[in-house]
This record gives structure tokens, sequence and C-alpha cells, in this order.
């Protein structure tokens, strides 16, 4: 063998492992503030933050107290929440008319935050259930949910919600065609700034049991939401409602679960590149509070390496309960 010859790993990662400094210089991912959405839920009342049970840490907070969340998300640096309303079990209906009623829980939220913090971007929820006395997402006929009657009723809902000032619009629904419904009564009534994001690959996931606890919908769900959601089997399928939603007016899409969903994450990225999320769910949140809880795992390491791993797949941002945490942490 030659002297010049290696006689040693010629490749050393670890070299640029050996510190801090030196993994920081590396890095090929960053997680910051501005990549997080805080999903909030509002209830009716005054001075209210009452615990989510399934969800340790999560509370509804009454309209007053979201404006409190609000103040908090643009003090941390967070650019935007979501709105979720826990709807008084007297107010759900088959026809699901609270929902585009203008003055109802999430109307009464959005107006009251852009009133006290309007920088902060308001994001909604355009989905049926939390009004549904059937618990679906959309309206049910003779035991079937209808896709053409559920799309007017969320046009509707849509509507009232620019109205009130929301900045970007999140139907979650999963009809066919909404998107194009919603896009068009937009732009004809000059809302032609409110954004759109589309859950566009929202799956018939077991993780959601307990944001449907936080929202009050688990008790009044009657089957499943299998006929309209994504069977959670299919890639090609999901990719397929990406292209719809985009080319019928989407500015941005979600997938949905968060990490057991990774891969679709970065085939929506790469097919279509557009701005792309992810909603870290309820049950996601759960199992690591749970486990943290326990002591099996050290929650605040696996809470950021989760949150990287949806950046690193491809998210833009993500959707997550965590968001006050986490923001603390990187603000230092």
């Amino acid at each position: 063998m030659s002297a010049t010859q290696a006689t040693f790993p010629a490749t050393r990662f670890r070299r640029t492992r050996a510190s801090a400094s030196l993994r920081n210089l590396v890095r090929e991912t960053e997680l910051s503030v501005n990549d997080l959405i805080w999903p909030v839920f509002v209830r009716d009342g005054s001075g209210i933050e009452e615990p989510v049970i399934s969800m340790p840490g999560v509370v509804r907070r009454s309209v007053d107290r979201i404006v409190e969340a609000a103040r908090e998300a643009q003090s941390l640096g967070i650019p935007a929440i979501c709105l979720f309303p826990y709807t008084d079990p007297s107010l759900k209906t088959e026809l699901c008319e609270e929902a585009w009623n203008p003055d109802n829980l999430s109307n009464r939220a959005i107006r009251a935050i852009k009133d006290a913090v309007p920088e902060i971007a308001v994001m909604t929820d355009i989905a049926l259930d939390p009004y549904n006395a059937n618990g679906h997402d959309g309206i049910v006929r003779d035991g079937v949910i209808v896709n053409d009657e559920t799309v007017e009723a969320l046009v509707k809902m849509a509507l009232e919600q620019a109205r009130a000032g929301a900045d970007i619009l999140g139907p979650s629904d999963m009809m066919d065609g909404r998107i194009g419904a919603i896009r068009t009564a937009l732009e004809a009534e000059g809302h032609t700034n409110v954004t759109i994001m589309s859950y566009a690959a929202k799956f018939a996931s077991a993780y959601y049991g307990p944001f449907r606890d936080a929202v009050g919908a688990s008790g009044a769900l009657k089957g499943d939401k299998k006929t309209y959601q994504i069977d959670p089997a299919n890639a090609r399928e999901a990719l397929r409602c990406v292209e719809r939603d985009l080319m019928e007016g989407a500015d941005m899409v979600m997938v949905k679960p968060g990490q057991p969903y990774l891969d679709m994450v970065t085939r929506v990225k790469e097919a279509f590149g557009a701005p792309t999320y992810a909603y870290q769910v309820s049950g996601e949140y759960a199992m690591i509070e749970a486990a943290a809880a326990n002591g099996w795992i050290d929650g605040e390491r696996v809470m950021l390496e989760s949150l990287m791993c949806f950046r690193r797949a491809g998210c833009d941002g993500v959707l997550t309960y965590f968001a006050p945490r986490v923001a603390r942490l990187l603000n230092g």
C-alpha cells in the first residue's frame, strides 16, 4: 500500500457532529416560531378556562380568554391561531344552521380577536361537525352524508367567517368540490384576500379521538367518517385530492394527521411545491403528554424533535397544541 493511500475512513461524518457549534453549522432544517399555528378551543361564557381531560394542558376558553390567548400568541411571535368551537348541544341540529349564524361562537371570537389583536392571523375551521346533531362533517339524509347540500352549507359558513374578519379559512370536511365553491363565493363577494388552507389530504384516522371530545362531537357521532375521509392506505388518492383542491383555488394545503403521515407531507411538497402544512393532531399530542407524564420519555425533547421532523419532511408550518410551549423555548 502506498504512503498516500488512505488507511482510514476518508469520510468521517462524526467530524461535523463533534460539538454543538459544528452541528449548528451543518444543520439542514430549522424550526422557528414562524412555523407554528396554535389551535385553540372556544366555548360560551366569560372568564372560563375549562380543561380538556383527554388533552392535558389544553383548555376550552370563553371568548374573552381567547382574546388573551391571541395576545399571548402575538407576544411569543406565533403568527396565527386556529379556532375550534365547543357548541352548546341545544344549538346542534340536523341542518346545522348555527354554522352560518353571524353571531355564533367562532364568528364572535374572530371579531373579538381582530378588534384586540389585529396583527395576528386568525384561521378558522369549516366543517359542520360542531353544529351537527349527528356529529358528522356533512348533512345526513337517510343515513348518508350528502355532498352537494353540505357544500352549499359550507359556503354560507365560509362567507360568514370571512365577513367576521377571518384571514385563513380551513375547510376540513372533505366534501368533493367545496374548495371551488367557497373560492367562487369569496371572489363574488369581494373577499379576494381571504386565504384558503384546505385540509386536502385528511385521512379517516383513529388519532382524532381527543379532539372530538374537545369540541363535543364524539358523543353525537353516529357511525364513522370513512365515506368522506381518505382511507389511510391510499397515498395516490390523497395526491389526487391535493391536486384537485389546488386547481379549485386553495392557497395552502394540509396533511392530517401529521407524524404518522410524514411520507404524504414529502410527496405533496415534492409533487406540487405549494405551501404545505400538517396538523399534529390531538391523539399525537395526547400520546406524547401521557408518555411524558409517566416518565417514559423526555416530553420536552420529544415535542421539539417531533416538530423538527415535520419541517424536515417538507412542512412549511405545523398546527400544534404545543405552540406556546415551543415558542417560549425557541425564544429563550
